[in-house]
C-alpha cells in the first residue's frame, strides 16, 4: 500500500516558492516505490486530503512573531475534522523566519498539541535574511521525512 507524504505551504513570494519546491524535490529524489509526494498550497488543503496522508510536512513564514494567515487558517478549517481522527499523524514544520522564529514555533505547536500530532523532526527555522543555504536544508528536510517514511520508521 502506497503511504502518501503531504507537503504544505504558504507561498506568499518567489523566496516561499523556492523552499517548497526545494521541499518537494527533496522528497522526490528518495525514488521511493511506496511513498506517494502530495505538494499544495495550504488554501488548498483540506480534511479530505489531509486524511489521506501517512505523514506531513508543514512550511510557513514567520509573520509578526506568529505563524501565516494562510497556515492559521488551514488549522482554522481542519481542526475539528481531525481531532481524534489523526492522533499520532507525523509531521515536520520549517519556518521562513526574519528573525527568531521562536514565536511562531511555539504557536503551530499549541495547535498541533491539541491534534496530538507526532513530530519526527525539530523544526527546521530558516533565520535571518536569505541565504541560498536554505534551498539545500529544505531538500534535505523532505529526503529525510520521505525517505523515513519508505523506511517505515514512522
Amino acid at each position: 500500500m502506497k503511504k502518501k507524504l503531504l507537503i504544505l505551504s504558504n507561498l506568499p513570494s518567489e523566496n516561499t516558492k523556492i523552499l517548497f519546491d526545494e521541499v518537494k524535490k527533496g522528497a522526490k529524489s528518495i525514488n521511493s516505490e511506496t511513498v506517494e509526494i502530495a505538494a499544495h498550497d495550504a488554501k488548498d488543503v483540506d480534511y479530505e486530503i489531509l486524511s489521506k496522508s501517512s505523514a506531513m510536512i508543514i512550511g510557513t513564514t514567520e509573520n509578526l512573531g506568529y505563524m501565516s494567515g494562510v497556515i492559521k487558517d488551514f488549522f482554522d478549517r481542519n481542526y475539528y475534522e481531525c481531532l481524534d481522527k489523526t492522533n499520532g499523524l507525523p509531521y515536520a514544520i520549517y519556518i521562513r523566519a526574519g528573525h527568531d522564529g521562536t514565536g511562531t514555533e511555539i504557536n503551530i505547536k499549541k495547535i498541533i498539541t491539541g491534534l496530538r500530532w507526532k513530530e519526527i523532526q525539530k523544526p527546521l527555522i530558516l533565520k535571518g535574511d536569505w541565504n541560498n543555504d536554505f534551498k539545500r536544508e529544505c531538500f534535505n528536510l523532505g529526503a529525510t521525512i520521505a525517505a523515513g517514511l519508505d523506511a517505515n520508521i514512522y
